[in-house]
């Protein structure tokens, strides 16, 4: 009797090959795992194609809460974004995905886990490190990364074997990946950084010329940095994403397209859409601006770019992991209270936010009537704080005017350097 080998399954090009070419090739029979993170409305009908393409048993799992707890809000509370722009929509979903592999291959007593991963892509990185931290004993195939096939040549595969794989693998010019937190399109024209991604690339967000004229206002409540109510009504996370997600798409928000560092080492250009991720990160920053101080945000500055990098990079299942996100926890205490967002022709914007933690003082901050700074404290404390930059002017500073130039920046001719 083979031995088993649990498949990643998509339902697209390259794993659907992947489920008749394992067999071929490594002598595995083949149990087609396909992970529900919002990312098909109807998912029975890639579970039936992987049956008849050849898969021995076909399972799917709804891990949709799943991937909102345990990776979805922790990035948020971390405020994650790669290079300032990707909300890693689909590297969150990489350690989950890996997890569920390893749970299923453990079940089944299969000897080997399978991915249908580039050899120059984020993801087998992701994987990979992933699977093989958590399950060392499991042998790791990646049958896309020991192709030398193009697209053509997998679909020519499928066709020789009388594989049906569905009009949409077929025909569509992009790579995508999608779950609740975004989708990822890459390929075809998006290759070319100079061409503007074509509008057929988009499926979850509007051009802002249809846009609606009027704005359209919400109040999002946080409870410790987690999104809880939209307009006062409390939602589950599965359910809060997947409305903003439809209303802030009909308002044009959520389009990224950037050149992306990749962790192997090359530049990429990718488009994502991130709805319901624009807005809740947008929100979420401005109520810590709210509930933090300013050494507090300071510093988780930097946790939230190495949490990203990390994310990113694919170490989720590591000591440095859990140490981040102690910090960016510990942070989230007092991050509770509502931020009102305007929604209008392609742009979020924070319009209000309290907070019964508010670290905001109308009395302090007040130039009418109530006023309750001291200002007379403030000339001791300017006394104190430039008492060090006076010093140092008395014994190292020019005379004024040689100072004055000192700090202007040379004159040059147009075309000098």
């Amino acid at each position: 009797m083979p031995d088993t080998v649990v498949l990643a399954y998509s339902g697209g090009l390259d794993t659907s090959v992947a489920i008749r070419w394992i067999p071929e090739k490594y002598g595995l029979d083949v149990i087609a795992l396909t992970i529900d993170l919002g990312n098909e409305k109807d998912i029975e009908p890639i579970r039936r194609r992987a049956l008849a393409i050849g898969a021995k048993e076909a399972l799917v799992i709804d891990a949709r809460d799943d991937f909102v707890r345990a990776c979805v809000w922790p990035a948020l509370q971390a405020n994650a974004l790669y290079e300032g722009k990707y909300p890693l929509a689909t590297a969150l979903a990489r350690p989950l995905i890996a997890k569920l592999l390893v749970d299923v291959a453990r079940e089944h007593g299969a000897v080997a886990v399978a991915h249908g991963c580039t050899g120059k892509g984020n993801d087998q990185v992701r994987f990979d490190i992933s699977i093989s931290t958590l399950a060392p004993d499991l042998r790791i195939i990646a049958p896309v990364r020991e192709w030398t096939w193009n697209r053509e040549d997998e679909i020519a595969y499928a066709e020789q074997h009388g594989l049906d794989l569905g009009a949409f693998v077929k025909t569509s010019p992009y790579s995508v990946d999608v779950n609740l937190w975004g989708r990822s399109i890459e390929s075809g024209v998006l290759e070319d950084p100079w061409v503007e991604p074509p509008e057929d690339a988009f499926l979850w967000t509007k051009p802002i010329e249809q846009t609606p004229l009027t704005p359209r206002y919400l109040e999002i409540e946080f409870e410790q940095g987690i999104p809880v109510a939209l307009d006062g009504e409390r939602l589950d996370g599965v359910e809060l994403i997947s409305r903003l997600n439809k209303i802030a798409g009909e308002h044009g928000i959520g389009r990224i397209d950037h050149i992306e560092n990749r962790f192997v080492g090359i530049k990429s250009r990718e488009v994502y859409e991130a709805p319901a991720a624009t807005v809740l990160l947008e929100a979420h920053r401005d109520l810590e601006q709210l509930t933090l101080s300013k050494e507090q945000q300071r510093f988780k500055q930097l946790v939230s770019r190495e949490f990203a990098d990390m994310v990113y990079n694919g170490f989720w299942f590591t000591m440095h992991h859990a140490d981040l996100m102690a910090y960016v926890q510990s942070t989230q205490r007092f991050v509770t209270g509502t931020v009102r967002v305007r929604l209008n022709r392609g742009s979020c914007t924070v319009v209000g936010r309290k907070s019964p933690n508010s670290l905001y003082s109308e009395a302090l901050a007040t130039y009418g009537r109530g006023d309750q700074f001291n200002h007379q404290a403030a000339l001791g404390f300017i006394e104190i704080a430039g008492m060090a930059a006076r010093v140092q002017a008395a014994k190292q500073l020019l005379p004024s005017a040689e100072s004055l130039r000192a700090i202007m920046p040379p004159k040059t001719e147009p075309g000098t350097h």
